[in-house]
């Protein structure tokens, strides 16, 4: 089953796991340290992500690491890019309206 990757991204477990695979690829062992939960539910939220693209694995002798797959993560900013020209927007407009405030109490 294909996932979707914003599925994938609404459970805050999956964007911790994500986030502690940004830097260096990991083992399920390892990425269960950071969590209150077992290894098996770690693993399952790592196949979820596996599955959507998000994640891709690579075995090294015995141990399998997961690592980030930055061209999957181009989806969800492609998608996010035009709230982040509005917002942007807004925020010049904050800035230059509280430009005019303090220009006009000088």
């Amino acid at each position: 089953m294909r996932r979707d990757v914003f599925q994938a991204i609404a459970d805050p477990t999956r964007r911790a796991i994500l986030y502690h695979i940004a830097l260096e690829g990991k083992t399920p062992n390892v990425l269960a340290q950071h969590f209150h939960s077992s290894r098996q539910a770690v693993s399952k939220h790592i196949k979820i992500l596996t599955e959507c693209g998000l994640v891709k694995q690579e075995q090294s002798g015995r141990e399998i690491y997961y690592y980030i797959n930055p061209k999957k993560l181009k989806e969800i900013d492609k998608w996010l890019q035009p709230f982040r020209t509005m917002w942007e927007d807004r925020f010049g407009q904050l800035d230059n309206l509280l430009k005019n405030q303090k220009t006009k109490r000088s």
